[in-house]
């Protein structure tokens, strides 16, 4: 476990494929993503025996967790072929939103990957409208490096989106004094 002041990130667990698939089945849960429908038995099965796609290797998934335990959302790190680029994502239920639970669950994300693998980069992308998730990239010492024109078919329409990066040399140090434990 990841833990920060705040919130505490994990490694997603079997146990945690029913309130994904929950929070991935409600069509309201993010606006910026497309609406993903997924039985919780494809889920399991992928969860057992993960199929990444062509271009994305090492796919990871984190719990984002309150520190009563309460689950509020999800984190990832994975690698984009054939370059190796290290890239996150993150995504919050909405009341969790606007409280620095992103940010603080990004940052974490970002520490452990400088601190705890050989990687110069971490990339993110972000939909063009989702200002929010902006906001926490800039926060954490991302720069953004581009649009990325009609990148995303979301609910019906082509969107543009944004590239952001950090590289270690602007990091230079943990933001947040994350701690690993184990179980």
């Amino acid at each position: 476990m990841l833990e920060g002041q705040n919130i505490n990130v994990r490694l997603m667990e079997k146990d945690d494929v029913d309130s994904i698939v929950e929070l991935f089945s409600n069509t309201h849960f993010d606006e910026y993503d497309p609406i993903m429908l997924i039985s919780k038995t494809e889920m399991a099965r992928r969860f057992d025996s993960p199929t990444p796609l062509a271009t994305v290797t090492e796919d990871t998934l984190f719990i984002v967790e309150k520190k009563d335990g309460a689950k509020i959302g999800l984190a990832r790190h994975f690698i984009v072929q054939p370059l190796g680029v290290t890239e996150i994502g993150y995504i919050l239920i909405p009341s969790e939103r606007g409280k620095g639970h992103g940010t603080e669950a990004a940052q974490i994300i970002v520490d452990y990957l400088f601190l705890l693998k050989n990687i110069v980069r971490i990339q993110a992308t972000t939909e063009a409208k989702n200002r929010q998730s902006q906001r926490v990239l800039e926060k954490i010492g991302f720069k953004r490096e581009g649009t990325l024109r009609k990148a995303g078919f979301v609910r019906g329409t082509w969107v543009d989106g944004y590239l952001y990066s950090i590289l270690k040399e602007e990091w230079k140090e943990p933001k947040i004094l994350t701690r690993t434990e184990k179980k």
